[in-house]
């Protein structure tokens, strides 16, 4: 989502960083056109006036005009100011004293509720955590049949009870279920409408008083613009929300929402949904996003999504290949499938330093999805000694494999030269001399 935005703050800090000594009128033009990405990212206007104000008062007070680094202290300034909009409260679930801990989840049809409703569960499961999602939406006739689909999908029981017209009492009843079973966590799935209205909103209140919510999220569509902000406000005012979830952000849209809804209402983020995949959610790091926004990565955040997809024996074992440079394409295979379970490729070079900028000049194909398909196909398509041993692939067997996987003997030569610079960089890093290497590119 902030690709755009991204590409551009990235552009006028390396401009700032090819200048050396820095002018006066240097940071304002700078500012200028930081305060021109942020309106055209859809950042309100108020919340982008004050923050370029922060940051010039900043570099002039720290005197950066006599710095030697001056364009890296105005990042760094830029990215605190940044943190400091995105920071609002507690960004986490606070539990209650005692089980379950009630999670009211509100919003407008078409945001993503019931299947966020889902994601907190499993990612509550992943946790070690036992959650009870509940489904009190009476209106729409496939919410119950959803959220029991996704609830077996993530392996987290639903509550929920057909033909029931009465939402707070089915809300009551599901957060009494919950404290027989000695769950942990009870998520109140509940009705939106396709705008903020009297019924809506009488029938939340109603709910609210019923089940006393410990924490009470709404779920945003972020693509929906400054609307977002206004329809927080409208929900704060008549329930009070205790946290936001922003979904929809691996889009298209520009995303000012994301970066100005905390600083306008005051309601912490506390989640961010990036994707249809009942795994694609993100507890919220102010740092983290400023980080990502000025294509610096996020690397606290990829380390995590590997943690939760490797197990130690894994690791071991990767590790102990790539020293002895013994790494074949069944383990290359192997990392693929394990790739994928981390997330869009997109999403996972965002986190990486300095390959943010890198990810919008590369063409779309080079980090579409088929293209791991593709490889996968190939290698399932070469026996197991092929596998192990890439250098026995000949002419004819490059045929029978381009037949076996659906592709064209060029696209196998060109895996086979890639994995074979893959082991050579293996074998020089295993070397010590590869080791002192990369030691003195890091120093650098």
């Amino acid at each position: 989502m902030f690709d755009a935005l991204s590409e551009k703050l990235s552009g006028v800090f390396k401009r700032l960083g090819n200048k050396g000594r820095l002018t006066e009128k240097d940071i304002d033009e700078a500012l200028r056109e930081i305060r021109m990405a942020l309106l055209e990212a859809d950042v309100n206007f108020r919340v982008a006036r004050e923050f370029v104000a922060s940051i010039r008062e900043r570099a002039l007070e720290q005197d950066l005009l006599r710095s030697l680094t001056p364009g890296q202290q105005v990042l760094k300034i830029t990215n605190e100011e940044l943190t400091g909009i995105l920071t609002a409260g507690s960004h986490t679930l606070e539990p209650a004293s005692g089980k379950p801990t009630v999670v009211l989840v509100a919003g407008l049809n078409g945001s993503g509720k019931t299947t966020t409703v889902a994601k907190l569960g499993a990612h509550m499961k992943q946790a070690g955590q036992q959650s009870l999602l509940i489904a009190a939406d009476p209106h729409r006739p496939a919410a119950i049949d959803q959220l029991q689909a996704l609830g077996r999908q993530v392996g987290v029981e639903v509550y929920a009870r057909q033909g029931a017209e009465n939402a707070a009492s089915v809300a009551k009843e599901g957060v009494q279920r919950a404290a027989e079973l000695k769950a942990d966590w009870a998520i109140v799935d509940t009705a939106g409408r396709f705008q903020v209205d009297e019924e809506l909103m009488a029938e939340l209140e109603a709910i609210h008083r019923a089940v006393a919510p410990t924490e009470t999220l709404l779920v945003l569509d972020a693509m929906t613009g400054q609307d977002a902000v206004r329809v927080a406000e409208a929900f704060h005012d008549r329930i009070g929300v205790d946290g936001l979830v922003l979904t929809k952000l691996d889009g298209d849209a520009r995303g000012g929402a994301a970066l100005s809804i905390t600083k306008v209402t005051g309601i912490p983020i506390k989640f961010l949904g990036t994707g249809e995949r009942t795994d694609a959610l993100e507890q919220f790091h102010p740092d983290r996003l400023a980080s990502r926004i000025l294509g610096m990565g996020d690397m606290l955040s990829l380390i995590e999504k590997a943690e939760q997809n490797y197990d130690d024996e894994e690791a071991l074992n990767l590790e102990r290949k790539l020293r002895q440079a013994t790494f074949d394409l069944e383990d290359f295979a192997q990392q693929l499938q394990q790739l994928k379970k981390m997330g869009p490729l997109s999403q996972i070079v965002e986190m990486i330093p300095g390959f943010s900028g890198i990810k919008n000049r590369m063409p779309s194909q080079e980090l579409d999805e088929g293209n791991v398909t593709r490889v996968e196909s190939i290698i399932s398509s070469m026996t197991p000694e092929e596998r192990r041993r890439p250098d026995i692939i000949g002419g004819s067997r490059r045929r029978r494999i381009a037949r076996g996987s659906g592709t064209s003997p060029q696209d196998v030569n060109q895996l086979l030269s890639q994995f074979r610079q893959m082991q050579r960089m293996m074998k020089q890093m295993a070397s010590g001399k590869g080791r002192d290497n990369l030691t003195r590119m890091l120093g650098g």
